[in-house]
Order: structure tokens, then sequence, then C-alpha cells
């Protein structure tokens, strides 16, 4: 029976202090109040100029929240509909973490996964998304050497939940049943 750390082989105890270190510089609390400037804007930029899809279109939204998320237009009109909710953070964190797929150097990776991770994954972040302590585990270590991959599980949760909860909101809301008219 192991009693303590000191009964780990060394090679454990090794790869258990770089996982801390690791984890450690990419959850560092910011130095100076510029490190605390939200990478997501409250605002969104503006897409580009989407045209408004017919109404047939936008009807097939109702059954496919991803058919919903790849029209730009869609994508506007949900995101106006949450931020109505007050329940923005969802999308915010899912268009964050598409943002973050699209990142090729490995620093631009970490320092996006650092404030995706501060944004919208720790406990008491600003925007913090609703996700289960099993996946916020494997989100954490996923982050010790972040990957295009390493926010999958977290955004497919994040996916379920609105394609279950807000979807069927959205289509009941006047935002949708102004586009089916």
């Amino acid at each position: 029976m192991c009693k303590g750390l000191a009964a780990l082989p060394h090679t454990c105890l090794e790869r258990a202090k770089e996982i801390k270190t690791k984890l450690g510089t990419l959850l560092q609390k910011p130095e100076s109040a510029i490190d605390l400037i939200i990478p997501y804007p409250d605002k969104p930029e503006k897409p580009p100029k989407a045209s408004k899809p017919s109404a047939e279109e936008a009807v097939q939204w109702r059954d496919s929240l991803e058919r919903l998320l790849q029209n730009s237009y869609g994508l506007s009109v949900f995101q106006s509909f949450l931020k109505s909710e007050f329940s923005e953070e969802n999308i915010e964190f899912w268009m964050a973490c598409e943002d973050y797929k699209k990142a090729k150097s490995p620093s631009k990776m970490t320092t996006k996964a650092k404030k995706i991770y501060e944004e919208f994954i720790q406990t008491e972040a600003p925007r913090e998304v609703n996700i289960d302590h099993f996946t916020k585990a494997v989100t954490m270590k996923n982050l010790v050497e972040p990957s295009s991959t390493s926010f999958d599980l977290a955004q497919k949760k994040i996916f379920a939940l609105m394609e279950k909860d807000s979807l069927p909101r959205f289509v009941r809301s006047e935002f949708y049943q102004e586009l089916i008219k």
C-alpha cells in the first residue's frame, strides 16, 4: 500500500511536477490590468453582410443547430436571441472554440487556450459555461499541452446543451418567427 507521494516511483513524481508546472504557467494570475482584457468583445465584430435567408431555409434550422450555426445570418440572429435572454455565454464559448481551432502556431494556441479557460471554464469565470466536473477535468488535462482538440469535449457538451435547451426556445421566439413568415 502506497503512503503519500514518497512511495510513488521517481518518474511519476517527475511527471507530476512537470504537469503541475505547465498548469501553473497556463493558469497563473494576471500580473497587470492589461492581462485582464477580454479577447472576445461583448459586441462581436460584424460579420460580412449576410443576406437574409429564405423562409424555407430558416425552417430547416428548426431541426438542426449545426445548420443554423453554419449560416452567418442564422448565427447572428441566434446570438442576438441568446443575448436577449442573458444566456449568450454558450454561443460565445462555442465561437471562441471555433476560432481557437484555426490557430496554427503553438504560442497562439497557448494564448487563446488560456483566455478561453479564464473566460469560460475556470470556476467563477466571468462567463462560465455549465459543464460537468468530468468535462472540466478532461479539458484542464488537455490544456497541459494545447492542441486543436483541447476544447472538443467541452464544446460538444455546450453544443448539445444549446441544441436541447436554447434551440427550442429560439424556434418559439419572435426572432425566429419573423424569419419564417
